[in-house]
């Protein structure tokens, strides 16, 4: 476990290592995997379950009585439906994102999947995608995920995030550098 701890620390992390183990150990990754982005999705889809997860006002008893049935009709089982009682049984349900989040890192690293965010003030083209890809193809490797996110007050240029690593060429960064020259100047 020792290994894991570059990526995950805390409480998520501890749980998302210890999971990763044990998913490694019964050959189940993928499967785990599939099922935490099923709950997360679960999550996401239903206001009324987002509460139910982060609400301290259910016990830890009521969570794993209430969690049963939604894991059963979603079809999360195995190792992921016991890790996600566990955790509601530890009252730790309230972190359950990190916990898929730090996951989901180990499984990226145990891959060699490098993740990396690009940020556009307007929606790339596919041609566009594709040059951006294959850039970071080369700085990062074969492996490389992209997340496009859409944020219209970088105005234009391009802000890229791989891991600590980011390069911000964005027209609202110039921009910034110019008021802040024209100030020196002044």
């Amino acid at each position: 476990m020792a290994q894991n701890n570059t990526i995950v620390s805390g409480v998520a992390g501890r749980y998302a290592a210890a999971l990763f183990e044990l998913a490694q150990e019964a050959k189940a990754i993928d499967v785990v995997s599939a099922d935490l982005a099923k709950f997360e999705a679960l999550i996401a889809s239903n206001p009324d379950m987002a509460r139910f997860v982060k609400s301290p006002v259910f016990t830890s008893e009521e969570q794993v009585k209430a969690l049963t049935p939604i894991l059963d009709k979603a079809g999360i089982g195995g190792l992921a439906a016991k890790f996600l009682k566990l955790v509601a049984a530890k009252r730790r349900l309230f972190a359950v994102h990190d916990m898929v989040r730090a996951y989901s890192a180990l499984v990226d690293r145990e891959n060699g999947v490098v993740r990396a965010q690009v940020t556009v003030a307007d929606v790339p083209s596919e041609k566009v995608l594709s040059d951006v890809k294959s850039a970071l193809k080369d700085v990062a490797g074969d492996k490389v995920e992209v997340d496009v996110k859409i944020d219209p007050t970088v105005i234009g240029g391009i802000v890229v995030k791989i891991g600590s690593r980011m390069i911000d060429s964005s027209l609202r960064t110039k921009l910034n550098g110019i008021r802040t020259a024209m100030k020196e100047v002044g």
